[in-house]
């Protein structure tokens, strides 16, 4: 007989596979000897009980019967080398991906068109910008082979259950090597130095299958006759048709945004969230999220992964929320231009580093940046001077599409520029950020380019700079000991998610102008994360492939 049984056990019984089969019995009044087997659907830490921390299992029990291990989904993918119909993906990230993934089980051939690296070149590219200050505005954290997420610590949680099938995607990820766990964990993780072996499985996998892989190709322009896309350019003079198009490109691909907005193809601007990163020592978060003593990481123990956290906060009626939270992370330079600061945080498979770092952001809308510009321009201040600012200032009444990545653009430069320079983030100690205390000296920090004692009420906007003093005091009574001067505040934390949004057609996931071009995953405004973004490349595979096949 098999049998759904739920569980808990403490800590160090958790992968003793003897005593949960003990648990077994006892909850379902059986001997030990008929339990042939078991395996884990979910498992989650319950830590809400300072006397005792909690591992709650749900598994799949075999009793009075032979045991079968875990049923593994093997995809199957097809030679599409000599397949008549072909798809140009713009973007190995994971909506690129997993969309040529998709093309290949139904029989046609991808072309990934992709600006920057394979990830392992990537990586030399991410060690000059982190110790040299030298950025490759073509591969860094946000450009290359895997997109944003293989360098920002692979995590893959998601809420978005009806964009897709989550448990094909992460069978999909395990088929590629990653570890069976992200199968039954709450809240799975593959860690950054684990992905790019996965990403690097996809593609062999792509290109073993017929697909086609193009790096340091960037697009430079759409190739669109009588409102029907019939390929692309690049900026190598490369001329590609196919029978349709993905545009996969990702948050930060401000040229391609620039380029639909000239060619005047309908986008519009997307409210985003724009903040800070704030690091504490692991062991604080340890101490406070699993009821311990003392900051002392050795009570942890080894059987507890290092402890996470979620805060939200409504401020004045506009929201301030964690984001991307990393324990056992480092803070990392993701900007993709030189003269602009931009954090982000990512984890090792085993999180075992000494800090804890999250996003803590503010939502901004079309409404926001308005009044930010306008002020700047009351001000004179130094900012309107620049390109980018003045472009957007004294705008009409309706809304610039680009408006909100302008806005996004300026605070990372006017944050480079208080940084004084070479990746160097403006930054606070917590307290003195909501005291308007300039810090005089920082604890360790992760940021390796590193951190300048700035007032950040003059890198931030008002409204943004406020609710997170606000914010940050909230988030102490919530989590005793999270405000506190041993944290480090450091700014900013801006690529969230896409400020634009490239319309399409709800029931075909087509643009509304073009036919056979379909925007997709996060840097189209459809996705918010690795698995989201994997979800809505199958989804506007399987359009496309229902679509070319009825032609």
């Amino acid at each position: 007989m098999q049998q759904q049984v739920t569980i808990k056990v403490k800590p160090h019984e958790a992968e003793d596979a003897a005593i949960i089969t003990q648990y077994i019995a006892q909850e379902k009044g059986k001997t030990i000897a008929s339990i042939s087997g078991y395996y884990k659907i979910k498992q989650s830490i319950d830590a809400r009980r300072i006397s005792q921390i909690w591992i709650n299992l749900t598994l799949l029990v075999y009793t009075d019967e032979p045991f079968l291990n875990r049923p593994t989904t093997s995809i199957q993918f097809k030679e599409v080398t000599n397949a008549p119909k072909r798809v140009i993906i713009v973007g190995a990230g994971p909506a690129g991906l997993f969309a040529a993934l998709q093309l290949l089980e139904m029989g046609i051939k991808p072309i990934i068109i992709e600006r920057g690296k394979d990830v392992r070149a990537r990586r030399r590219d991410l060690a000059m910008l982190n110790k040299e200050g030298i950025i490759n505005p073509e591969s860094n954290y946000c450009f290359g082979e895997g997109g944003a997420g293989t360098y920002s610590d692979g995590k893959l949680y998601t809420r978005s259950n009806k964009r897709g099938d989550i448990n094909r995607i992460l069978n999909l990820f395990v088929q590629f090597g990653a570890e069976e766990k992200i199968l039954y964990e709450a809240h799975p993780h593959i860690g950054t130095n684990k992905l790019p072996h996965i990403i690097t499985a996809m593609r062999e996998a792509i290109i073993g299958h017929g697909g086609d892989f193009l790096f340091e190709e960037k697009v430079t322009d759409f190739i669109v006759k009588d409102d029907t896309i019939l390929g692309v350019k690049t900026h190598k003079g490369l001329t590609l048709h196919a029978d349709a198009v993905i545009l996969a490109t990702g948050h930060s691909a401000r040229d391609i945004f620039e380029l639909l907005h000239h060619k005047n193809i309908l986008i519009e601007a997307k409210p985003f969230a724009l903040g800070v990163r704030v690091e504490h020592p692991q062991a604080l978060i340890d101490s406070i999220q699993y009821h311990l003593p003392t900051s002392n990481t050795l009570l942890r123990g080894e059987h507890l992964p290092p402890a996470s956290y979620s805060l939200a906060e409504q401020v004045n009626g506009r929201g301030v929320f964690s984001f991307c939270m990393c324990p056992g992370g480092i803070i990392a330079p993701a900007a993709t231009n030189t003269n602009e600061v931009v954090v982000n945080g990512w984890s090792p498979s085993k999180r075992n580093n000494p800090y804890s770092n999250s996003g803590m952001v503010v939502t901004v809308d079309e409404k926001d940046a308005m009044e930010y510009f306008k002020k700047l321009t009351a001000n004179h201040s130094p900012l309107t001077e620049s390109g980018v600012t003045s472009s957007v200032i004294g705008q009409r009444s309706t809304v610039d599409p680009l408006l909100l990545l302008h806005f996004q653009q300026a605070i990372e430069q006017q944050c480079y520029n208080i940084g004084g320079g070479n990746f160097v983030a403006p930054a606070q100690r917590m307290e003195d950020f909501c005291n308007g205390k300039v810090s005089s000296s920082f604890p360790a920090c992760s940021y390796v380019p590193g951190i300048k004692a700035v007032n950040l009420g003059e890198a931030l906007p008002s409204f943004i700079h406020k609710t997170l003093q606000m914010g940050f005091k909230a988030f102490g009574k919530k989590m005793q000991g999270y405000y506190t001067n041993e944290a480090v505040v450091v700014a900013t934390e801006s690529r969230t998610s896409s400020p634009v949004r490239i319309q399409r057609d709800a029931d075909t996931l087509q643009h509304p102008q073009i036919k056979n071009f379909y925007p997709c995953g996060e840097g189209a405004g459809y996705a918010g994360g690795i698995v989201s973004a994997a979800m809505d490349g199958e989804r506007v595979a399987q359009m496309i492939a229902a679509t070319i096949n009825v032609r």
